[in-house]
């Protein structure tokens, strides 16, 4: 028998650009570690929209979370953010850069929607299907993975001293230098 268990990912962010890549990054990995490669492109493509209709659009701020469901044979990716105006389908000009990423997300994932939040927001969600594992593949982990991106840690200042005062080979115990197959013959047990 061939068991899928629940499986979920969270990342919390800002929507600003060097973030979208993250987690771009991010969701390719955990769909990688999943065994999920075929899909990786659609999944990352359609999370990258989402992210970036929260990064040009949602006011109060740029706060979202970023949630990966897999249940049995359906993959779910869901962006929540704290704007309660929804999106909608645009019908851009032919020229137009902008308006084109919902319809995108339409046109690769399976399903998508969006559903308001009690608190103000909303959540936006596309679902691709899973493809059959190969046979003979039994996946029975559990897998849960947060992610949460703060804001940047600052750099910590240079040391004024150094911290060791003796160069690195010097503060190993002999023994670990004694036992180098590199540059060390062999020795015989037998007292000479």
């Amino acid at each position: 028998m061939i068991s899928r268990p629940n499986k979920h990912c969270t990342v919390e962010l800002q929507a600003l650009p060097p973030r979208i890549g993250q987690v771009r990054r991010i969701v390719s990995a955990q769909l990688r570690y999943w065994n999920l490669d075929p899909l990786i492109d659609p999944a990352a493509l359609c999370v990258t929209e989402l992210l970036t209709n929260v990064h040009q659009h949602a006011e109060p701020d740029k706060r979202c979370t970023v949630e990966i469901d897999l249940v049995l044979d359906r993959l779910t990716v869901s962006v929540r953010d704290h704007d309660p105006r929804l999106p909608r389908l645009a019908d851009p000009d032919a020229g137009s850069t902008h308006g084109r990423g919902l319809a995108l997300i339409a046109a690769v994932s399976d399903s998508w929607g969006v559903q308001e939040r009690h608190d103000g927001g909303k959540v936006v969600w596309f679902s691709l299907p899973v493809p059959e594992p190969a046979a003979g593949v039994r996946q029975t982990r559990d897998d849960r993975t947060t992610v949460t991106f703060e804001q940047p840690v600052p750099a910590l200042p240079p040391l004024e001293e150094p911290a060791f005062d003796e160069p690195a080979a010097a503060r190993r115990p002999a023994a670990v230098l004694d036992r180098s197959p590199v540059r060390s013959p062999v020795r015989s047990a037998v007292p000479g």
